[in-house]
């Protein structure tokens, strides 16, 4: 009989927001096996996820057929060694701060019929091995790196001559340059900007206030751009970002669409201009805040209330957006209330005479809705208050709603600014 080996399909180059087939051949018949991933990100933190499972009566196992029995996660979930991978280090997110380089994700089998070694939570001896690449830049994307006035971003363009539908992608409160969701959204048919705000080359660590200026430069350059086709650009923002997406939408001329991910609709705790406009914070009070059991800080409830509903002088204008906008929210955010303030953003709109927005709710679902397969963050250090924050979420529910948000937020940006769906490899 042959020795067991691992075989992930496709063999290619496979990108990190795609599925991919997981298998072991080479196993006796019924034998019980433990699979183990890990990777390591750029600052060298481990991520681990592993699972029991049984082998068929012709001692193959197929992860697209056999549920886990345990471990990690159970049940059928062909990528749960993926969205199911957790760090060593505590409060550790996963974030991929260079796309030109894969994340490399090794895969072993371990013989269920062994005791596990000391300290290995499954498995005997390992009997198969693989090293599986996931990269954040589909084949022919470019990247290009911009420092146009004070812009600070990177563009990336798509495969082929082009021009492409163009988006503007936006992260939040930590600022910096993310370049991932940008990159994965150009292997599917966009040019689209990661734009950064702060925290970044010579641009301020934090700011006071909001100024719209900036992003309008940004909005420009991608008008401008011979690649880029008009007349309109989509945004993407979460939390921070989407709020700020929400400003441009509001503010700026060609917005052709924007998504929220768990914004918030208000100035939140700085001032925001835009020429002769001024928006005053909302305001927050830490002594809101609660320790959970785990003594990780929940901050759901600091922000002050909501006085005056859609009303407050708060609010962001949304009603001026010319474009349709999409709400995606975790019911379970707990960085603040993201289903209570999309419900105030649709009550704005129709009382302004718009369209009742789309708004799409995710039960069990926390703050950072990333990409298909990105492990759940349930905690992490909050830059601000410099503590453990919660950010909610169920692990198997989160990993759901990443899925169909992403599916979902293709899907938006398709209709609302055109481009060829790429055929999926599966």
């Amino acid at each position: 009989m042959a020795a067991p080996s691992v075989v992930v399909e496709p063999a290619g180059r496979v990108c990190w927001d795609e599925p991919v087939r997981i298998a072991v051949h080479g196993l006796a018949p019924e034998q019980p096996v433990a699979l183990r991933a890990s990777l390591r990100d750029e600052k060298g933190a481990l991520f681990r996820a592993h699972a029991r499972y049984r082998a068929d009566a012709r001692g193959q196992l197929d992860l697209q057929r056999a549920p886990a029995l345990g471990g990690s996660f159970a049940g059928l979930e062909p990528m749960g060694l993926v969205w199911a991978l957790q760090p060593d280090r505590p409060f550790w997110r996963l974030l991929k701060r260079d796309v030109q380089t894969p994340l490399l994700l090794e895969l072993e089998v371990l013989d269920g019929r062994e005791p596990a070694g000391p300290g290995e939570p499954e498995g005997g001896r390992v009997l198969a091995r693989a090293v599986h690449e996931r990269h954040f830049m589909a084949a022919g994307v470019r990247r290009v790196p911009v420092r146009e006035g004070r812009v600070r971003a990177t563009l990336f363009l798509p495969p082929g001559h082009g021009p492409f539908p163009g988006i503007i992608d936006i992260f939040g409160l930590g600022g910096g340059l993310l370049e991932y969701r940008a990159s994965l959204l150009a292997g599917h048919g966009f040019a689209t900007l990661a734009v950064a705000f702060s925290n970044f080359e010579d641009l301020p660590k934090d700011f006071h206030c909001l100024s719209v200026d900036y992003f309008e430069e940004a909005l420009c350059y991608m008008l401008q751009h011979p690649q880029v086709k008009g007349p309109g650009i989509g945004l993407l923002g979460i939390s921070l970002g989407a709020d700020i997406c929400l400003l441009m939408a509001s503010f700026l001329k060609n917005i052709s669409a924007t998504v929220s991910i768990n914004g918030s609709g208000f100035s939140g705790n700085r001032t925001i201009q835009y020429k002769q406009t001024r928006i005053p914070p909302l305001g927050f009070d830490l002594r809101r805040s609660k320790v959970a059991f785990s003594g990780i800080l929940d901050i759901v409830d600091i922000r002050n209330d909501l006085v005056g509903g859609y009303k407050n002088p708060s609010m962001i204008p949304i009603e001026k957006a010319q474009g349709p906008i999409l709400f995606i929210v975790g019911q379970d955010d707990h960085n603040w209330r993201s289903e209570l303030y999309a419900q105030t953003a649709s009550d704005r709109l129709q009382a302004h005479g718009k369209e009742k927005p789309q708004i799409i709710s995710y039960p069990g679902t926390g703050h950072y809705i990333e990409p298909p397969y990105f492990p759940m963050c349930p905690a992490s250090l909050h830059v601000l208050l410099n503590k453990a924050v919660m950010w909610g979420g169920e692990m198997r529910a989160h990993s759901k709603a990443q899925i169909d948000a992403w599916e979902q937020i293709i899907s938006f940006f398709r209709k609302h600014l055109g481009t060829q769906k790429r055929t999926s490899r599966l």
